[in-house]
């Protein structure tokens, strides 16, 4: 099933939805398509083509700054797929403040890192370590919460995503 970028009525990014439902928003005159996969939807008496951008036409006020949930793609993304403590290749996730010790599980306290310095720190405090971070964890910048939820940003969607768009490259 594929993914399908639904806009405000102002043109600016609200949510990554599956291709059934923007056609759903679309066949219920709630969204126009912009852009479509070049695929059909089929129906008895009707052909759709499957939707890749899709406009509301309504204007939808969001009373909050939309963040990424965290998960451990989009720490890796994040983290450029590096070790934040020697910058070889990551293939686990370290709590920086370590769980065990109160330590939360959200962007600011997570990593990407290789297993040896994850298995090396353990479940210390930095200041207990000779490690050192690279870069201080933060959460993603603005729209990257689409490059989260797809592997990889379609073309169509990069003029509504910005500098988005260049995270998932």
């Amino acid at each position: 099933m594929g993914r399908s970028l639904v806009l405000n009525a102002t043109y600016e990014p609200l949510s990554v939805v599956s291709d059934r439902r923007a056609a759903v928003l679309v066949l219920s005159d709630k969204a126009d398509l912009l852009h479509d996969t070049g695929q059909v939807l089929h129906s008895e008496r009707l052909t759709l083509p499957l939707p890749s951008v899709v406009r509301l036409r309504l204007f939808v006020r969001v009373p909050f700054q939309r963040r990424a949930a965290i998960s451990r793609r989009g720490v890796f993304q994040r983290d450029g797929f590096e070790c934040q403590y020697c910058g070889h290749r990551a293939e686990s996730i370290d709590h920086v403040v370590p769980r065990s010790r109160g330590g939360q599980h959200i962007w600011e306290n997570v990593v990407a890192a290789c297993r040896r310095c994850n298995t090396v720190k353990r479940d210390r405090y930095l200041h207990e370590t000779s490690m050192r971070l690279r870069v201080s964890p933060a959460a993603p910048r603005h729209l990257s919460w689409v490059t989260v939820l797809v592997d990889r940003v379609p073309e169509l969607w990069e003029p509504y995503l910005g500098d988005a768009a260049a995270m998932s490259a």
